[in-house]
């Protein structure tokens, strides 16, 4: 085991560390907006569910790596502001690892406790 930040540990082993931070995030829009930003997704991203799996589950428009790792930070106040839409952002998130897993490309997702009050 690496001594070094889990980024430099998944680096190495030719994963990519994504932080998706949805502090101050209460709504869908704002949801979309920061998916889009830190996943870097494609221009052509339309900013809903349909269009977040689809894109999470069909990666030819990013690089070619080992896995991905999305940190999630901040969540809380999304999920309390829209527990209907945190409930579709998780179950997107876990339709892509479960579409990944076993494959050449990872997908992992895990929540940051703290950090939000």
């Amino acid at each position: 085991m690496s001594d070094g930040t889990l980024a430099e540990v998944l680096g190495e082993g030719g994963w990519v560390h994504i932080e998706l931070d949805l502090s101050g995030v209460v709504a869908k829009p704002g949801f979309m907006d920061r998916c889009a930003r830190a996943l870097t997704l494609p221009d052509y991203f339309g900013r809903n569910w349909d269009a977040l799996a689809d894109c999470l589950t069909d990666l030819s428009w990013a690089p070619p790596v080992r896995g991905r790792l999305v940190v999630i930070t901040g969540w809380q106040e999304f999920a309390r502001s829209v527990p209907h839409d945190w409930g579709m952002a998780q179950d997107v998130f876990a339709e892509a690892v479960d579409h990944w897993r076993g494959t050449e490309t990872e997908f992992q997702v895990v929540l940051a406790l703290g950090g939000s009050s």
